[in-house]
């Protein structure tokens, strides 16, 4: 014990620290109750001088704190007091440990929680302006919740971009209030207990929403639209004249992905929002269509070269009896119109959750080397269980020079190709070749194609999850005073390829679905030479009880562009402050 007992000894009878000590059976169990202790200080440490500040401008002699902020005290733990220190007074198996912070050090914890609050609602209005208005909703209540567990929270402004400042506490509920009054939800059509809705926002198709919708007993799982198009199931027999949603905000089945976030919300009271919920008069009983439109427009980038009306139709012929099969839920479709591959892929699809044909196909035709690429088809799965029970997916047919379906995938979305296809910067053949790259890899995620999985990445993969954590120092002054240093201790967690496939396999098995969606891309070319690219995108991941949101980094070499190699990945659940997302000069 020596000079440490004497150090704490020291933190514990000098004014400018507040400590907590704990015990048990294991340092974890010690160190969990001196961090309670430690909070349980802090707590009151704030709370009196938020009540004299408070009291200044209290009514009657009464002082008047933020009842949010009070309670939430308790949430600044292990995750979000990164400037506490730690000193182990006695190891296990009886473990003592002590925790104490400089009362200076107090404030830049709200500081921290005010840079994410700031974070949070940059990003909810980028996601509103590209039309996702799942994520302007998410960040803009993540941002309020923090929000209100602030010591102060009307003093956080908002600077739009006239250079107008706004009380955040205000602004926030306004925002999300007009984004609701600009959603409008329509029933196209109904069939068989299964309708689909259309979702816009300013008279335009949104990119995503999530919504939930009642079902005569209950309120459904959270279903997901996609640019523009969602579904509701109702129970057999139940046709209302009116249908009942509610647009998602809150997203506690994601908060995990934060555990401050987490913890606040745990804490704070929920906010209602009454714009949230709205009714969709019902759509009419009608049969489904069988109908294809071959889309002849000029190309919305060089990197499409469609094909002329003439020469579509057996493209569509085949797409329409896929489709038309898919309706029936008679899934025997002929071998002729498949590859081996193609119908191995068709034959997953199929095992992907419910699956229905949605939206009025549009089928847009192009030519890709030797190969023939139609867009447009959109599906909807659905599953049995989940915190989400259905998504939209673009369908992405490819034909081979025999004119067979040699592949099937799920499209990047409006967004996330676009921002690719119509990048200036790399040849035609190397956007196209990353677009089919990034489709097939979400494709083979969530149909647990383990084998094609293994296949895109190469055998001496760097593949990488990084950590940072706080390491602690204390030294005693030649004046006997105790002083704390800390050090970030950047922990990385490096895989070899059959260590990432063993732990995919574990996860595809306890999952009955894998879905990913990504949106914000950029692409870079790392050097000179060889055909190597660099990938940062956003993803959201879902499965059946899990979901989160953050960044991947895939350094791929499409020398060849039939076989493309994942060099490097890394994934990061939030930008770094300091550097934002792992790209190549990083590795």
């Amino acid at each position: 014990m020596g000079i440490q007992a004497q150090d704490w000894e020291t933190v514990k009878s000098s004014k400018l620290f507040l400590y907590g000590e704990g015990y048990g059976a294991s340092l974890d169990e010690a160190d969990r109750q001196a961090l309670s202790d430690l909070i349980s200080k802090i707590s009151v440490n704030i709370s009196s001088v938020t009540q004299q500040k408070e009291g200044e401008t209290s009514r009657n002699g009464k002082i008047e704190t933020n009842s949010d902020f009070s309670s939430s005290i308790q949430t600044y733990s292990q995750a979000t007091l990164t400037n506490t220190e730690r000193v182990v007074l006695h190891n296990e198996p009886d473990a003592h440990v002590g925790r104490w912070i400089r009362k200076s050090e107090i404030q830049k914890i709200f500081e921290s929680r005010k840079q994410k609050i700031t974070e949070l609602v940059g990003n909810a209005v980028k996601a509103e302006q590209n039309m996702k208005i799942d994520d302007a909703l998410r960040n803009y209540y993540w941002a309020l919740t923090l929000l209100r567990s602030l010591q102060y929270p009307n003093e956080m402004a908002y600077t739009d971009d006239n250079g107008s400042k706004h009380v955040m506490a205000v602004w926030i509920p306004e925002q999300m209030n007009r984004i609701f009054d600009n959603i409008k939800a329509t029933a196209e059509k109904s069939d068989d207990g299964e309708t689909e809705l259309r979702f816009t926002y300013n008279r335009q198709p949104v990119a995503s929403v999530d919504y939930s919708y009642f079902d005569g007993r209950d309120w459904s799982s959270i279903y997901s639209a996609k640019d523009g198009v969602g579904v509701i199931e109702l129970p057999e027999g139940l046709k209302p004249k009116q249908y009942q949603i509610k647009y998602e905000f809150e997203y506690r089945g994601q908060a995990h992905i934060d555990k401050e976030i987490e913890s606040v919300m745990n804490t704070v009271r929920s906010m209602p929002m009454k714009k949230a919920y709205a009714s969709i008069k019902a759509a009419k009983e009608n049969e489904a269509t069988d109908e294809s439109v071959c889309i002849a427009q000029q190309p919305q980038t060089n990197a499409m070269l469609e094909l002329p009306e003439e020469g579509c139709q057996k493209y569509l012929d085949a797409i329409q009896n896929v489709a038309s099969s898919i309706r029936r839920k008679n899934y025997d479709v002929s071998d002729e119109l498949f590859t081996e591959e193609g119908k191995s892929i068709y034959n997953k699809l199929i095992k992907y959750g419910s699956a229905q044909i949605v939206g009025t196909p549009g089928i847009k035709v192009y030519q890709d080397g030797d190969n023939v690429v139609a867009r447009g088809l959109q599906m909807a799965f659905s599953f049995k269980n989940g915190l989400r029970k259905s998504f939209v997916e673009d369908m992405v047919f490819t034909f081979d020079k025999d004119g067979k379906i040699s592949n099937i995938a799920f499209g990047l979305g409006k967004t996330a190709e676009e921002c690719i296809l119509s990048n200036p910067n790399w040849p035609e053949t190397a956007r196209k070749t990353i677009v089919s790259f990034m489709e097939n890899y979400k494709t083979a995620y969530s149909l647990k194609r383990l084998g094609y999985i293994r296949d895109i990445f190469d055998d001496n993969a760097i593949i990488i999850t990084g950590r940072v954590s706080k390491q602690s120092t204390m030294y005693k002054s030649r004046e006997g005073a105790a002083h704390i240093t800390n050090n970030d201790i950047i922990t990385y967690n490096r895989q070899t390829k059959d260590e990432y496939l063993n732990n995919l396999a574990r996860c595809f098995a306890s999952n009955e679905f894998v879905n990913i969606r990504f949106t914000d891309t950029d692409v870079m070319k790392p050097g000179k030479g060889k055909e190597m690219y660099a990938i940062q995108i956003a993803q959201d991941y879902y499965s059946t009880n899990y979901g989160d949101h953050g960044y991947l980094f895939l350094e791929i070499d499409i020398n060849n562009p039939q076989r493309p190699l994942i060099i490097l990945r890394t994934w990061q659940p939030k930008k770094d402050p300091n550097f934002g997302i792992y790209g190549p000069s990083d590795f």
